[in-house]
């Protein structure tokens, strides 16, 4: 198992550098294709609306959206060209979400920008759930305040024994195998849910028989949230990277998340790697 295809979400948010250089490094890292994706909005106007809108406003939108892709680029090949990476650029048309799922589903790993909070949730467009939750892909979500350490020496799993966890430890094993440290935090686990009489003890220990230097802890009676506890839990352990499950549904455009994965989502200061 190893990361050989790349997808990012290209944008011009000032975040933007931080994801590229972070890609770029995971990229170089693993010897993998990188692909630079700018979703160009093309949201269907109804004709009684449409015919009210003057010809010259609706040229000058096409303008101004096609001088955004290409400043897109541009910032995006400035970087290929400086880090000398094997990358090809995408723009897709279209409605910007489908067009996101569609391309992540052909890759081995997703990257976008974390939801900024600066923007209102009309203009908002929650990439992150979307991909971790309908392509079958691993998404990773790098913070918009940047990425102090770009390498991913140590790691926090948020274990709870669920097939979404599982499939979380399986898609990032390639991460996990290049890891000095792995921490495996489960977090006010039910009985029915562990899997020994350490929670997580069994999971770090098939770790291990892939070259993970992974250890187990469990923490219960938590009086705070499990978002909270596993941000706490990052901090004090150093963490570069948490992995965990996405748990919710997508229903055509209806999207429920569970509140640890929202949380993290608006609170993250490292990047999270989601699965589901």
């Amino acid at each position: 198992m190893s990361i050989k295809d790349i997808l990012l979400q290209v944008d011009n948010r000032k975040s933007f550098e931080a994801r590229m250089n972070y890609a770029a490094n995971l990229a170089r890292d693993h010897g993998a294709h990188l692909t630079g994706l700018y979703l160009m909005s093309n949201w269907t106007v109804p004709a009684y609306v449409e015919g009210q809108i003057p010809v010259d406003v609706l040229e000058q939108q096409a303008k101004r959206a096609g001088l955004a892709a290409t400043e897109a680029e541009q910032r995006f090949e400035s970087h290929i060209k400086r880090q000398g990476l094997l990358a090809e650029w995408r723009v897709a048309e279209g409605n910007p979400l489908d067009q996101l799922v569609l391309h992540a589903r052909y890759v081995d790993l997703v990257i976008v920008g974390q939801p900024e909070k600066d923007v209102p949730d009309i203009l908002e467009l929650t990439y992150a759930d979307s991909v971790a939750l309908e392509s079958g892909r691993p998404v990773l979500v790098v913070p918009s305040i940047g990425v102090g350490q770009l390498n991913i020496d140590r790691v926090l799993i948020a274990w709870n024994g669920s097939r979404e966890s599982v499939r979380a430890v399986n898609d990032s094993m390639p991460l996990l195998q290049r890891a000095k440290e792995v921490f495996v935090l489960a977090v006010n686990l039910p009985k029915d849910l562990q899997d020994s009489d350490v929670p997580g003890a069994d999971i770090s220990l098939h770790l291990s028989r892939h070259g993970v230097n992974a250890q187990a802890e469990s923490i219960n009676g938590a009086d705070i949230s499990v978002g909270d506890v596993l941000l706490s839990r990052c901090a004090d352990k150093s963490a570069d990277l948490i992995v965990m499950g996405a748990y919710g549904h997508s229903r055509v455009r209806e999207l429920v998340l569970g509140g640890t994965t929202r949380h993290l989502l608006n609170h993250m200061t490292v990047p999270v790697l989601f699965s589901h």
